[in-house]
């Protein structure tokens, strides 16, 4: 307290007592820390216009927005129970009443037995005829200009090219061909008979001879039977063509006499194809004779 003798002092730094803090707790913050500045509310700025008004001082917080509602799935709509398709049942295999026809066709040289084949129906067919072509002559009509040859060698030379190779089926067509010039008149000494070694090099010595104008006709001999290989079908082909190449070009006939089988049996019963191929040359010599006489007539 202050003391009568002190009184009209005043002492700022005195303890009167009477510090209203004095008796207060004190903060809880200790000494040299710095407490931590408390969360100012946020302020929004004021919007610009006539009419805006303040907002409020601390922005509310926005409103969380609502889910969108999921889409409501349709309703799978049952489609009816379809009755799978049958399976194919498989054919029945044959059994062996299944093995013959209902009617069997037999050709044969005399009248088929019925009791050769049981339960079944027997049609009896004549068998084919052996001839390759069809029977019958040409017919020509009356009052028409004809103008044709004969198998005439009377006074003609002939050049006969034959192959080597199968010796034993072109042997068999020369002494056809030659026996069958000699019937028609062709001399020993006009035949001219040139050995080749294949059907390959028939064309090309027949051309030879046809351009020497000293035969009136070329009589070419061969034999090619078919083996394993392609090789029967190139000869053959080349064979036909070249020597109707060398006719063409020379304008002498060239007779084609050679012969293509498919086994040997076969060709030996064809050798009487030279005897054909020498007539068929005597034929056209004697026709292109005529063809000549007659241009040259007034």
């Amino acid at each position: 307290m202050t003391s009568v003798g002190d009184m009209g002092k005043w002492d700022p730094f005195e303890d009167t007592g009477d510090w209203p803090f004095r008796d207060a707790p004190p903060r809880p913050e200790s000494a040299g820390a710095v407490a931590e500045e408390e969360e100012l509310p946020e302020v929004v700025p004021q919007g610009v216009g006539e009419d805006t008004a303040l907002e409020a001082s601390v922005a509310e917080p926005e409103p969380e927005p609502e889910p969108e509602p999921e889409p409501e799935e349709p309703e799978a709509v049952s489609e009816p129970d379809l009755e799978p398709e049958p399976e194919p049942e498989p054919e029945p295999e044959p059994g062996p009443d299944d093995a013959l026809p209902e009617a069997v066709v037999l050709e044969v040289d005399e009248v088929a037995v019925e009791d050769e084949v049981p339960d079944s129906e027997v049609i009896v067919v004549e068998a084919p005829s052996t001839a390759e072509h069809a029977a019958g002559v040409l017919t020509i009509p009356p009052g028409v200009d004809l103008l044709e040859g004969g198998p005439h060698g009377f006074r003609r030379n002939v050049a006969v090219v034959v192959s080597r190779f199968n010796g034993d089926i072109t042997t068999g067509l020369l002494e056809s061909a030659l026996s069958a010039l000699r019937d028609c008149n062709v001399q020993d000494d006009a035949i001219t008979v040139v050995p080749v070694p294949g059907a390959f090099e028939l064309p090309l010595t027949a051309l030879a001879l046809a351009k020497t104008r000293r035969f009136s006709c070329v009589v070419a001999l061969g034999c090619i039977i078919r083996g394993e290989t392609p090789h029967f079908d190139l000869i053959a082909s080349e064979a036909a063509s070249g020597l109707q190449l060398a006719a063409i070009e020379t304008g002498i006939p060239v007779a084609f006499g050679v012969i293509a089988t498919e086994t040997v049996e076969q060709a030996e019963a064809r050798v009487d194809r030279g005897a054909e191929a020498a007539r068929t040359a005597l034929e056209m010599a004697d026709l292109f004779s005529h063809v000549r006489t007659r241009a040259a007539a007034p």
